[in-house]
């Protein structure tokens, strides 16, 4: 049945190396390049967001044969309108890991 209290979000829609076609939901703009799930999560709780599960090893469906990971997360807006609060914090978090 389905969950009306949480969404998910894949590390795939802020992959800036992926094409529209393969998930990635944002502008190329706004993407970084390989998101870690760790990044994903303190860039959601960054953004105000409540993670509620954290998944590592999961495929997404439109690249069955590369892990990516997802983040569940309780909902508070549209799914559109969080992913555009969390791309710039994932931003900030992946620039900070990589140095």
């Amino acid at each position: 049945m389905k969950d009306y209290e949480h969404i998910i979000v894949w590390t795939d829609y802020f992959n800036s190396a992926l094409p529209r076609s393969q998930g990635r939901r944002m502008r190329r703009k706004v993407c970084v390049r390989n998101p870690a799930p760790a990044d994903l999560v303190k860039a959601a709780q960054m953004a105000g967001f409540n993670v509620v599960e954290v998944n590592e090893d999961a495929r997404h469906p439109k690249r069955a044969y590369k892990k990516s990971g997802y983040v569940c997360l309780s909902k508070k807006a549209p799914k559109s309108r969080m992913l555009y609060r969390i791309a710039p914090k994932l931003v900030r978090v992946s620039q900070k890991s990589a140095k």
